[in-house]
């Protein structure tokens, strides 16, 4: 029979956290706070203002969303000391599993709930857009960031987020050039932040008939979707320049058969966005002008703040020096974020998308910078 006390301490430990996040009379507070803000979404002349709303809006859904977190977790807490409970009076295999299985999935979810305690940023609850490009290393690179792309939305489905692959260009012999995703979920932008820097890929190249170690990069940048209410006044349609094309890769019945793809470009900063997801142009178009209306706010940001690290921090060209993760295949296997110190040996899985344990320890290690800084 398995030893119940340390199953015991584990879940004591558990209640611990779970106090220290919610503290007497918060669910009473949060709930309070949440009937005041639905309250003024029934005034007179709500929606007048786009922006005002849109903000309202965005609190009552964080607001749910953390009344639901607690309740999960006062459940799950609650499983786990059945399951100890029946242990106790019948011993059996299954219960054992069944025991230990709810006791890790309460600790990896308070784990998560930690962490977005931390968020506190205007676009933390965000959807994210994430957009990465090859760097140095040739076809090894391209191939490389179509890897990137696959751990990115294998991530995502692991955390319940709706993925949108907006843009997509192939490489010349394998692999991609780069691509943009569009990632919805709460606190995805909050999550993904921080992916924001080079990635470098050390392997045996698929490519070489030396079979000779090549080292890639590839480089992710990070924004969050701004809703649309946000981004401020119409652009004029001068200011715009619109390409159609073929699309290269993702997509519709369309792809290669009709110009379905749209890019669209701000003439006076060069920022630019595509989409060839949709099956129509005009839902490409859609889609394209959000992305871009989202990288101009950011830039719009960028130039008014001076900490320009709090929207997007400093960029870095995909090259040696300047990587923040290392996923190394030969001549060992090892996943090492050089920013938290954090490793993994199974590299197998880290590029499956198993990467939150990187995301939370980068979450944390900022968190505890900026405290440090404020100090």
């Amino acid at each position: 029979m398995i030893d119940l006390e340390p199953l015991r301490r584990r879940v004591s430990e558990c209640e611990t956290r779970i106090s220290g996040l919610y503290r007497p009379g918060w669910l009473t507070s949060r709930q309070a706070q949440l009937e005041e803000l639905r309250s003024k979404t029934t005034a007179a002349g709500f929606w007048n203002d786009q922006t005002s709303a849109a903000e309202i809006m965005g609190g009552i859904a964080r607001m749910e969303a953390d009344i639901v977190s607690q309740q999960k977790a006062l459940t799950d807490l609650d499983n786990a000391r059945t399951a100890l409970e029946l242990l106790v009076g019948m011993p059996d295999l299954e219960l054992e599993h069944e025991a230990v299985g709810s006791i890790e999935h309460l600790e990896h979810d308070l784990q998560i709930l930690e962490t977005t305690a931390y968020f506190g940023g205007p676009y933390d609850a965000s959807n994210a857009i994430l957009s990465l490009s090859s760097g140095a290393g040739g076809t090894d690179a391209q191939d490389w960031t179509e890897m990137l792309m696959r751990m990115y939305i294998r991530y995502a489905e692991r955390q319940g987020f709706e993925v949108l692959v907006t843009d997509y260009m192939q490489g010349e012999e394998a692999g991609i050039k780069g691509c943009t995703l569009v990632i919805k979920g709460q606190y995805a932008y909050g999550l993904l932040m921080h992916e924001k820097g080079v990635h470098r890929l050390v392997r045996i190249s698929p490519f070489d008939a030396n079979k000779r170690r090549h080292t890639s990069f590839a480089a992710a940048d990070v924004i969050p979707e701004i809703p649309e209410t946000r981004t401020d006044a119409e652009i004029p349609e001068g200011d715009l320049r619109i390409d159609v094309y073929h699309a290269s890769g993702h997509g519709g019945q369309n792809v290669q058969k009709v110009s379905t793809a749209v890019r669209i470009t701000h003439i006076p900063t060069g920022i630019s966005a595509s989409c060839q997801n949709e099956r129509s142009q005009l839902q490409n178009k859609r889609m394209a002008m959000a992305v871009l209306k989202s990288r101009l706010f950011v830039q719009r940001e960028l130039q008014r703040d001076a900490q320009i690290s709090e929207v997007r921090g400093v960029f870095k060209s995909a090259e040696w020096g300047n990587e923040i993760r290392s996923y190394v295949l030969q001549p060992y296997k090892l996943a090492k974020d050089h920013r938290t110190g954090l490793e993994k040996g199974n590299v197998d899985a880290v590029l499956d998308g198993d990467l939150q344990d990187f995301i939370l320890a980068s979450v944390r290690h900022d968190a505890e910078n900026r405290r440090s800084s404020d100090s």
